[in-house]
Formats: C-alpha cells, sequence, structure tokens
C-alpha cells in the first residue's frame, strides 16, 4: 500500500486523503470542493514512508536528518518549518528522526546532525551536515 496522509479542508474541516504523488498539488476536497493546498510543513517520516513519498514525488525532496537531543536540529527546525510553508508546492519536506530510523541514517551516511540530504528524482543532489541557513536551503531548492 502506498503512502498518503490525511488533510483537513480549511473550509470545511472535512479529512481528506492525499497520496505521496499529490502532496506537492492543489487538489480539491471530497466533501465542499474548495481547494486543498499543498503540503506546506514538513513530514516526520518512517524509513517506509521516506521511500514512498521519493518514488512518487514530482518535485524535489529535502529531508532533515535529526534527532530530539541536539539542540542545533531543534534550533533549525523553525526554519526548516518556515522554508516548507514558503516553499510549498515546489518541495517537499521530510523530518528524519535518526534515533528511529537508522536504516536510513546509514542509506545516507549520516554522521552528524543536522544534517540536510537534497534529492530529485530519488537521487541525491546536494547533501550538508549543520545547517548553514534557510537561504542556503532555498538556493538548494531553487538549483534542483
Amino acid at each position: 500500500m502506498s503512502f498518503s496522509m490525511v488533510r483537513a479542508c480549511p473550509a470545511c474541516g472535512k479529512a481528506n486523503r492525499v497520496p505521496a504523488r499529490y502532496l506537492a498539488s492543489t487538489g480539491r476536497c471530497g466533501s465542499c470542493k474548495a481547494p486543498l493546498p499543498p503540503q506546506g510543513e514538513p513530514l516526520d517520516v518512517d524509513e517506509t514512508a521516506f521511500n514512498q513519498i521519493l518514488q512518487e514525488a514530482t518535485v524535489p525532496v529535502l529531508a532533515d536528518f535529526w534527532a530530539s537531543w541536539c539542540g542545533p536540529c531543534l534550533a533549525a527546525a523553525p526554519e526548516v518549518h518556515a522554508l516548507a510553508a514558503e516553499m510549498a508546492g515546489k518541495a517537499i519536506f521530510l523530518k528524519v528522526n535518526t534515533e528511529e530510523n537508522p536504516g536510513l541514517s546509514s542509506r545516507f551516511g549520516i554522521q552528524s546532525i543536522p544534517n540536510f540530504v537534497l534529492l530529485r528524482n530519488g537521487k541525491v543532489v546536494q547533501q550538508r551536515a549543520g545547517f548553514g541557513g534557510r537561504a542556503e536551503l532555498r538556493r538548494w531548492l531553487s538549483a534542483a
């Protein structure tokens, strides 16, 4: 079964299931037909969801590898969240907890966090340990 998420309609509040391939698209509520905006905040994912989203994404995917005990990770989170809102429809943002997903951490050679991986068509385009700021991530996404 492929990844999908349930999002509430901003107009009527009804739940709508959104498949991975439509996370960056503007859809329509199944109940009231109001527009459902693209995903505008980072998604906490496990390895299965990560792989399915990566396989179906039509836009670049920025993965934020982090852990709850990491001070720099927690400091970067609001900036990543703000950029996700700014780039809604142009990119998908994923948060990968390295403590809960060691397989993904190993797959991408994560040795220090925060670590950001930009992927396009399932392939790594950029990777960086440490948070270089919202402007740098925006440049990455613009170039992808």
